[in-house]
C-alpha cells in the first residue's frame, strides 16, 4: 500500500484538516506494543549514556531532559520514517521535498514540574502571516501514559499566534497563561500511538508524580528552507547510509561520517530550565 492509499483509508483530509485546525492530530495503534517496547529500550539506553557526558543531555526543567540521538542508535528509525502515515502527512503538509532534521526524545522523571507554556522555536512569517505550517514534530510514547505521569498538555489552535513580542518569541508572559489553560487538552497516548503537531502549537509538560519515567520520541521534519537542521547535527556512518532505502536518503539531512561521535545537544531552550510549580 502506498502512502497515498494508506492515508486515503485513514481519512487523509481529516488528519490534515485537524492539524490545521488544532495544531495536532494523531493515529492510534500505528505500531505494535513490541515495537514500542524496543523503542523505549533504545531511548533509555541512550539516556543513561548521554546523562554521563557533558552536553549529552540538556535540561528542559527540573528532572526533565532532552537527548538527541543518531538515527542508527534507534532500531526503529527506518520503520518510523517510512510509515505511510508519517510520509503521507509530511508530503501533504510540507511538500514532496520535506527534510528529516531531528531524532531525539524527552524524558521526565518523578519530580518534574509544570513547564511554562511555550513553542519549540519562533513562529516563521509563513505560519503567523500566511497560515502555512513549515515544520512538524511527530511524538511516540514509550509507556502507556496515566494522569500521574506528567501528561503532555496542548492548547489547540494556538499554532497561528504571532508571538514576536514574547520572550525569545517562544514564551508568552505568565499573565496570558490562563488563556492557554482554558483551551488545554491533556494527552494520554498508549504505546504504539503516534501524534503529529506543528512545533509552534503552544504546549507544555506537566507535573510528574509517578516513579515511572515517561520517555517520548521526537521526530522533527521541515519544509525546505525552514532552517531547523542548524539546531541539530544528524550524522550516520557510510555503511548505515548505504542500507537506507532511497526514499529515506532523499529526505534525511545528515552528515556522513567514518565514525559516530556522541551528540552534543544544540537545541537548548533556555526558558524551560527552571520549570514552574
Amino acid at each position: 500500500m502506498t502512502s497515498n492509499e494508506f492515508l486515503q483509508s485513514q481519512d487523509t483530509v481529516g488528519h490534515v484538516d485537524t492539524l490545521y485546525q488544532d495544531g495536532i492530530t494523531g493515529l492510534k495503534g500505528a505500531f505494535s506494543r513490541e515495537w514500542a517496547e524496543r523503542m523505549r529500550e533504545d531511548m533509555m539506553t541512550a539516556f543513561w549514556a548521554a546523562i554521563q557526558r557533558p552536553g549529552g543531555a540538556v535540561g528542559r526543567g527540573p528532572r526533565r531532559w532532552y537527548v538527541e540521538i543518531h538515527p542508527q542508535d534507534f532500531s526503529g528509525f527506518v520503520d518510523l520514517v517510512t510509515h505511510p502515515w508519517v510520509t503521507g502527512l509530511c508530503e501533504a503538509v510540507l511538500g514532496p521535498r520535506y527534510e528529516i532534521v531531528e531524532i531525539g526524545f524527552d524524558t521526565p522523571f518523578q519530580g518534574a514540574k509544570n513547564q511554562p507554556w511555550h513553542r519549540d522555536f519562533p513562529s516563521p512569517p509563513e505560519t503567523y502571516g500566511q497560515r502555512r505550517i513549515t515544520s512538524l514534530a511527530f511524538n511516540l510514547t514509550g509507556v502507556d501514559v496515566t494522569s500521574d505521569m506528567g501528561p503532555f498538555e496542548v492548547a489547540p489552535g494556538t499554532q497561528w499566534l504571532d508571538g514576536r513580542e514574547w520572550k525569545h518569541e517562544m514564551f508568552p508572559p505568565q499573565e496570558v497563561w490562563p488563556q492557554f489553560a482554558e483551551r488545554a487538552v491533556r494527552k494520554y497516548p498508549q504505546m504504539g500511538d503516534i501524534s503529529c503537531r506543528s512545533a509552534v502549537t503552544m504546549h507544555r509538560g506537566t507535573t510528574h508524580l509517578s516513579p515511572i519515567s515517561r520517555p517520548v520520541l521526537v521526530l522533527g521534519v521541515d519544509a525546505p528552507g525552514a532552517g531547523h537542521a542548524a539546531l541539530h547535527d544528524l550524522m550516520v556512518t557510510q555503511d548505515y547510509h548505504d542500507t537506507l532505502p532511497g526514499s529515506v536518503r532523499d529526505h534525511l539531512v545528515c552528515r556522513i561520517v567514518d565514525e559516530l561521535v556522541p551528540v552534543t545537544q544544540k537545541h537548548d531552550i533556555e526558558g524551560l530550565v527552571m520549570g514552574v510549580e
